[in-house]
């Protein structure tokens, strides 16, 4: 089920900003993130923080029940706020299946690495009432525009309907591995996935989409897989579960490219 993720801003002693999170999300963004940017995506930062304090906190509404009056705070997730950027959010972002990649083999590896994740909760430029988890970064100094998913925190549990799907579950991760690729035919992979736009993520995705990400993802090791799981703040036995778990589908891309 979905749950509350409050969040507030704040600043470091190097005058750098952070969004701070915490709740059912912390440990999925983390790691969602770090699997995407090993895919080569860009990817806000985001770093897991067991416990820390924050000075000088005032009037704090749904964060208070996980901030102390002190300023103490265990399990967050820290995202940076690069200088520079002009965010293009919302009704300003983009769709799925509205944007200058549709068709490519970028677009298409982005997709396939949301629904590895299990990342449902893909809403776009469609869902501006609910808020679009999709954006483009426009770099002020260097004029570039980064089209990003924005929030991942809706990842590593089970994909689904709004009462029957989770986050950061390794058990229902683990459960749907059977149903991550359904079938390989006339070139094209069919996709288990379902999320909030679930026929503009797994659609149309061919066998040298899956092959050329597999290119990326599939150089990706265990040990490695389990050094991002152990930085996103997972717990031993999460850290094997997730490492078997994500590892047997990108098994199953590497199989699936074959064909």
């Amino acid at each position: 089920m979905d749950g509350s993720n409050p969040k507030v801003k704040v600043k470091d002693a190097a005058g750098r900003h952070w969004g701070v999170k915490w709740g059912s999300e912390v440990n999925s963004e983390v790691f969602a993130t770090r699997l995407a940017w090993a895919a080569g995506y860009y990817v806000e930062p985001a770093y897991f923080v067991g416990s820390g304090v924050i000075h000088g906190v005032t009037k704090l509404e749904r964060a208070k029940h996980h901030v102390s009056h002190d300023g103490s705070f265990i399990d967050a997730r820290f995202e940076l706020k690069e200088k520079h950027v002009t965010k293009l959010k919302d009704d300003k972002s983009w769709r799925w299946n509205e944007n200058p990649f549709v068709g490519t083999k970028e677009l298409n590896g982005l997709k396939i690495i949301m629904m590895l994740t299990s990342n449902w909760d893909s809403k776009d430029q469609r869902d501006v009432k609910r808020g679009s988890n999709t954006a483009i970064f426009n770099y002020d100094d260097t004029g570039e525009s980064r089209y990003l998913v924005t929030d991942w925190g809706g990842s590593m549990g089970k994909w689904g309907n709004y009462f029957s799907r989770e986050k950061w579950d390794c058990h229902g991760f683990t459960e749907q591995n059977k149903h991550f690729i359904r079938k390989v035919k006339d070139g094209m992979v069919e996709f288990g996935y379902s999320g909030q736009h679930t026929d503009s993520l797994k659609d149309n995705i061919s066998v040298n989409d899956v092959k050329w990400l597999v290119g990326f993802i599939g150089r990706i090791t265990d040990a490695q897989l389990r050094a991002g799981l152990v930085a996103s703040g997972a717990t031993p036995k999460e850290v094997e579960c997730f490492t078997d778990a994500v590892r047997n589908r990108i098994d199953q891309l590497k199989e699936a490219a074959r064909r």
